[in-house]
């Protein structure tokens, strides 16, 4: 038996992956156990927690794989501190302090945090973590591989072959040329949280228009054909300095950064239109490139980029490639899983068979909990609760509930990896009510009104709903797609046309809780699994589409 454990942690998305014999036997992210959002530090808890899964100690472990090579973001850091010096020093003082206690001791601090361990301790690229995500778990025997995030060490964009038990990349763009950080720039510009909160700035896109899209072609980013580009450095400041932004940048677009709390202008929406057109513009242009020169059908991808949505089902409708697999958590956390696959399958040389499901399992990859476990805890907690007899009579329970407007959590199986609810920790609604979408981000979720829900549908019935390709699947909510026409609505506000965020209560469509201001949705297809096994993902309750919060 070989058991490997993977780690990412220390920036964000802490989050742990364990891998025996081949198998992926559970992963999650310390934050669902902590409860803190995108917790940074040492994933001890969902380590313990994957231990446990296997009834392993720390003692059992083979290898432990770290998801990135900390020396060479060092050296990055060094590199880029005396190249803006000494505009620089104030970014640098901060950060030198925990990177000569910690992150240039990672040997020492994971010996530390994981007492009983002597096995070798094994560094990966961080784009390598992400493209062996992408990969190993996909269900292609040989694929291009496209890696797109804010910056590992050096790499922005990676791009590359997967073939077999083995990946290759070849192509990287360096920082701080970077999409990630680009979009993330805009992200911190419309007010939000970086490094958190990029899928708000998507969600508010369609409210706006990409009128300043040539504004930022022009003059913040020079892309080429191929799809690679530089930016214009002086319009940001993430490179020296404590803000992504500079001065330079807000006098472009009319004004300083937004605050967290304050009123979100038209303006806002437009740039966040505009930077939306910007990022899939890129997407496409470096896929075609990626397909031309690797001539391969299908595509894998991961990074934080790969969370884009929008651009996802752009690249899908319009894009070069037969097929496209998108590792469910595409973000640092999934990179754990990437190294402790990139270890058995690349170092140990260990055969892979490409599996035509994929081996993400549905990317119910966390903790589960019996009923017995379950029902000691509503005790202890003196809830009030009702056991009924069967799956049976609890999918007519909940479909009544649901079909009456109420709320449903629902919780059932093991837990997801990464940040889609995908039927295992969801909020279900009736996508027929005009009232939910509100409902649920007021009452339910306390959150921005113009966020949308995705709708999950039974597979077989998706094309009824949605024009998506029959010969595609959604399993992991990252694709999105519009909403068939013969599905919209005229809404009586057509005859006085809504404005701004207010367009969010309009009823667009016979599914209004699922359907977003451009007429799109993010779809998750369900379909039925034949065996009992953990790759399951399936709502057996009814043919039409469940509002899902994501």
């Amino acid at each position: 038996m070989t058991a490997i454990l993977g780690i990412s942690a220390f920036y964000h998305d802490s989050a742990a992956a364990l891998v025996v014999d081949g198998e992926v036997v559970s992963a999650l992210q310390e934050e669902r156990l902590t409860r803190e959002k995108n917790d940074d530090r040492f994933p001890q808890q969902a380590i313990a927690a994957c231990l446990e899964r296997a009834d392993l100690s720390i003692e059992d472990l083979d290898y432990v794989g770290y998801y990135d090579k900390p020396y060479l973001t060092f050296d990055r850091l060094l590199e880029t501190y005396v190249s803006f010096a000494p505009r620089g020093y104030r970014a640098f003082a901060k950060a030198m302090p925990i990177w000569l206690r910690q992150k240039l001791q990672l040997p020492r601090e994971m010996r530390r945090e994981l007492p009983g361990y002597d096995g070798r301790f094994v560094f990966t690229e961080h784009h390598e973590s992400h493209a062996a995500s992408a990969f190993f778990p996909s269900p292609f025997d040989e694929a291009a591989i496209l890696t797109m995030d804010g910056v590992g060490e050096w790499a922005t964009t990676s791009w590359g072959v997967g073939r077999g038990r083995k990946i290759e990349l070849s192509h990287e763009l360096h920082f701080p040329h970077s999409l990630g950080l680009l979009y993330t720039a805009f992200t911190s510009y419309a007010g939000f949280k970086v490094n958190s909160d990029e899928y708000k700035l998507m969600g508010l896109a369609p409210y706006g228009e990409p009128c300043y899209a040539d504004l930022i072609l022009n003059e913040l980013v020079d892309l080429k054909a191929d799809g690679s580009f530089r930016l214009d450095m002086s319009y940001f400041d993430y490179a020296s300095g404590l803000r992504m932004t500079s001065e330079r940048f807000h006098a472009l677009f009319g004004g300083p950064p937004r605050e967290s709390n304050a009123i979100i202008e038209k303006r806002h929406m437009d740039i966040a239109a505009s930077i939306q057109r910007v990022t899939e513009e890129i997407v496409l242009r470096v896929a075609c490139h990626l397909h031309e020169q690797t001539g391969m059908r299908n595509l894998c991808l991961s990074g934080g980029v790969a969370l884009n949505c929008v651009a996802n089902g752009r690249l899908q409708r319009e894009g070069p490639f037969d097929r496209i697999w998108i590792q469910p958590a595409a973000g640092d956390a999934g990179s754990a899983l990437g190294v402790a696959l990139f270890i058995w399958h690349q170092l140990l040389e260990k055969p892979r068979t490409a599996n035509p499901d994929d081996a993400a399992a549905g990317s119910l990859l966390g903790d589960e909990f019996s009923d017995d476990a379950i029902k000691s805890f509503l005790d202890t907690t003196g809830a009030h609760y009702t056991h009924l007899p069967n799956d049976a009579a609890l999918t007519e329970e909940v479909a009544g509930l649901l079909a009456d407007g109420n709320v449903v959590g629902w919780f059932q199986g093991r837990m997801e990896f990464g940040p889609r609810a995908l039927g295992s920790r969801s909020i279900l609604g009736d996508p027929r009510r005009s009232d939910m979408q509100s409902t649920i981000n007021q009452k339910v979720k306390f959150r921005e009104g113009f966020r949308p829900f995705a709708p999950a549908v039974l597979r077989e019935h998706v094309d009824e709903y949605f024009d998506y390709g029959e010969e595609y699947d959604s399993p992991y909510m990252l694709v999105v797609c519009p909403v068939r026409e013969d599905k919209l609505e005229a809404s009586a506000a057509d005859e006085a046309p809504l404005e701004g965020l207010d367009r969010v209560r309009a009823r667009r469509s016979v599914l209004p809780a699922v359907t977003h201001v451009d007429d799109s949705a993010r779809i998750q297809t369900v379909d039925a699994v034949p065996t009992a096994s953990t790759s399951s993902c399936s709502l057996r309750s009814t043919a039409r589409p469940a509002a899902r919060c994501s």
